[in-house]
């Protein structure tokens, strides 16, 4: 066989060992050790080794456990509900009012969490049943909840761009300050979707009867439990863009921060501690096998001259630049239906996104882009992760299919954000440039 058929057939057992259920972290590492000991032979396994080492060696993958653990003691401690009721009090009485909330809701969520688990599970504990009580479309309602809840992915903290930053090299501050301002594009772009429709047709997001409006004076009071935890996104989002913490000291923070809210509100208890850790192990562990797993298979797969086959054929494809981006954008998309983002970040863009580079495209845009692209992935069936966390807390009379179709439609607004943020850059990277000066 050619040598250069090697890298091409790297994926292609990879995607064999996928279809037969292997996980994604021992996938990457068995192909990598498979081919690093047939052709290289037992030597060639301290490169497996050496990349490993090289993937766990790094400070910064310290803020993601952290920010997963404050995520789990926020949810857990139901600040989540607490936020629900208090937008949902301020937007009731609009048509598609408590979509809105859940939308602001995700938002926050994901400005104090950065994990989508916690957004989907949280909105679609508290927001779900209350939308359907009044009346609102249930496909809508089921797929605004998916796209709020994965808000978390681009508003910082997010975990995926401390990933991604951690891979490419980009800065994580850059980053967050752009998520930020991609964010809540999208919200914006959610929420003008839910109002459009619920103008042309009431029945589609009903406002709330009068009788079961907030006073004035409830609403006021109901900002409380909203103070908390604006001041913890305030003091970790600002303490890195003003670059008095890295992301590592300000997720310490965060995590000392979600305590204390709880203890506050007298809703911490040591079961909330003992789980909270469990679950955090749990999931950080899934992403550390992953990092593993990617530094190996990347590694062998640099070795065999596959990021040289990758960019010549990008070098040499038709339609410029811009045919490449949208190559990769697809590819991106495409690797979203069956593998978790995270992975996706470890296994593509260390290849996609110096090539992007080297074609003049900004990395921290590109990195915004593809951050865009990767919320995509939790929504895109058949295994987006949103699509099952979501079932895992709906009523037995919606099914899989019914969550599938719902959300289409989010996916297709999701689309419409990334094309903007293509042919407008400075949509995202306005608030870097003015906050880092990047």
């Amino acid at each position: 066989m050619a040598r250069e058929m090697y890298p091409l057939l790297m994926f292609a057992s990879l995607f064999f060992l996928l279809a037969f259920g292997v996980p994604i972290a021992f996938s990457l590492a068995a192909v990598a050790l498979i081919f690093a000991y047939t052709l290289w032979g037992p030597a060639a396994l301290s490169i497996v080794v050496s990349a490993a080492w090289g993937s766990m060696n790094n400070f910064v993958i310290i803020a993601v456990p952290l920010f997963i653990y404050m995520a789990y003691i926020l949810q857990k401690t139901n600040v989540v509900e607490d936020l629900y009721k208090a937008f949902f009090k301020w937007s009731g009485g609009l048509r598609g009012g408590l979509a809105i909330a859940t939308v602001v809701v995700g938002a926050i969520l994901g400005a104090v969490s950065g994990v989508v688990a916690a957004g989907v599970i949280g909105l679609g504990l508290i927001g779900l049943p209350q939308m359907l009580k009044h009346g609102y479309n249930r496909r809508m309602s089921l797929g605004c909840v998916m796209g709020a809840g994965t808000l978390g992915q681009l508003i910082p903290p997010s975990t995926n761009m401390v990933l991604y930053g951690c891979v490419t090299g980009v800065s994580i501050g850059g980053l967050f300050a752009g998520g930020l301002s991609a964010g809540i594009f999208l919200a914006m772009i959610y929420i003008g979707y839910v109002l459009i429709r619920a103008y042309f047709n009431p029945s589609f997001a009903p406002s709330l009867p009068p009788d079961e409006r907030a006073t004035f004076i409830e609403k006021l009071v109901s900002l409380k439990s909203v103070l908390l935890p604006a001041l913890l996104i305030i003091i970790v989002l600002g303490s890195i863009l003003m670059g008095i913490a890295s992301p590592t000291e300000a997720a310490a923070f965060g995590a000392g921060g979600a305590l204390l809210i709880g203890l506050i509100k007298r809703r911490l208890t040591w079961e909330i501690v003992y789980s909270s850790c469990y679950e955090t192990l749990s999931v950080s562990s899934m992403v550390g096998w992953t990092m593993i797993g990617a530094g190996a298979f990347g590694s062998v797969f640099s070795g065999l001259g596959g990021n040289t086959l990758i960019a010549n054929i990008a070098m040499n494809m038709p339609g410029g630049p811009n045919m490449v981006f949208f190559v990769a954008a697809v590819f991106i998309f495409i690797l979203g239906m069956f593998l978790e983002p995270g992975a996706i970040i470890f296994l593509a863009v260390p290849i996609l996104a110096p090539i992007l580079a080297r074609l003049g495209f900004d990395p921290l845009w590109v990195g915004l882009a593809f951050n865009v692209l990767l919320q995509s992935a939790y929504l895109s069936p058949p295994f987006g992760f949103s699509l099952f966390y979501l079932k895992g807390c709906t009523p037995d009379d919606i099914d899989i299919v019914d969550i599938y179709k719902a959300s289409v439609p989010f996916l297709l607004l999701q689309i419409v954000c990334i094309a903007l943020i293509f042919m407008y850059p400075s949509i995202v990277l306005w608030l870097p440039r003015y906050v880092l000066g990047m």
